[in-house]
């Protein structure tokens, strides 16, 4: 019924952008800017998407994404690449078009979940068998290994993957800040190219053959895993690693000069229904809806994760691990 009540809204007030006239089948179309491991979930729910709002408004949809590296992608919008939605891979990614004023600065709270349809984490995808056998974060660090990831600077999978090795260091016995940086800066002296975002990383893993394990969004492992890998890589869950929250959004400055917020809105709310929800497990993602998650509980291991939040928020993390001079470039830079 809220779904229904949504779609009778979204007509109205697109009605009312045209003036009280009845609303005649036209074309329209929006960009999703998206970030890497997205491709086929937006495939399938574009497709989906336009094919109901055709039926209950006799507007046929084009709807095109854009894929990249998560900060990449938050800047090109700043840029002026016309979003009239972001699906991107953390929230202070869109935090930072709210300080260009492209979009409203309360934009967590205008949907569920503060926004995030859907959720995953950091896990190890390697050779099958696991040849270098890599069970945990302190396996990384061993002479013998390569760790793939992105680069934090420009891929949210990046900052994911970093965010999790961190997390788990800084929780083992007697850790301390200086503890969980030392180990940061040994796990980086590993990794031999840091690709600008997690599907280039996958590609350098998968396709290339660099490096005995790749730190990858759960989503791109299961991917690689089971639908492209035929057989040649397996998951490592390490014991722990961090709950990452993609968020969406609408982009107000796009939107209201196009007349296309009621059919953005629209669609990000369509991520949120049940529909919405069954692509994203198909696709590898996590489901925020109890139900759907357990119809689907055996494609997710229960895993111990950490959160941002525990860490102080995205401002704080952003301004002391990959803002310019934070922490990422100190042990980076260090270990080159």
């Amino acid at each position: 019924m809220v779904q229904r009540r949504s779609w009778v809204l979204a007509a109205a007030l697109l009605a009312g952008l045209l003036g009280g006239a009845p609303v005649r089948a036209a074309d329209l179309s929006l960009l999703n800017v998206s970030y890497d491991p997205t491709r086929e979930l937006y495939k399938d729910v574009n497709q989906a998407f336009a094919a109901q709002w055709k039926a209950k408004s006799g507007q046929t949809l084009d709807i095109r994404t854009s894929h990249g590296g998560s900060g990449a992608q938050a800047r090109a919008v700043m840029d002026g690449l016309q979003a009239d939605v972001v699906t991107l891979g953390l929230a202070w990614d869109i935090d930072v078009l709210t300080q260009r004023r492209l979009l409203a600065a309360d934009w967590e709270r205008r949907l569920p979940n503060h926004s995030v349809p859907y959720t995953s984490t950091v896990v190890f995808l390697v050779r099958h068998g696991n040849p270098k056998h890599l069970d945990g974060w302190a396996d990384l660090i061993r002479g013998d290994v390569e760790v793939i990831t992105p680069n934090p600077k420009t891929s949210s999978g990046g900052r994911w993957s970093y965010l999790a090795a961190y997390s788990w260091a800084l929780h083992q016995p007697g850790a301390t800040e200086a503890s969980a940086e030392a180990y940061l800066g040994q796990l980086y002296k590993h990794v031999p190219v840091l690709d600008t975002g997690a599907r280039g990383a996958t590609n350098s893993f998968v396709q290339r053959g660099e490096g005995d394990v790749l730190l990858a969004w759960e989503d791109e492992a299961l991917l690689a895993e089971r639908d492209v890998g035929d057989g040649q890589f397996d998951i490592v869950y390490p014991a722990s690693s961090i709950k990452a929250e993609p968020p969406v959004a609408w982009v107000d400055s796009v939107t209201d000069k196009k007349h296309t917020g009621p059919v953005a809105q629209a669609y990000l709310r369509y991520l949120f229904s049940h529909q919405g929800q069954e692509l994203a497990a198909k696709h590898h993602y996590r489901p925020i809806d109890p139900t759907v998650l357990a119809e689907h509980r055996a494609d997710f291991p229960s895993i111990r994760v950490y959160d941002v939040a525990s860490l102080g928020g995205w401002p704080a993390v952003q301004a002391k691990h990959f803002a310019d001079g934070g922490v990422f470039d100190k042990i980076y830079s260090a270990g080159q």
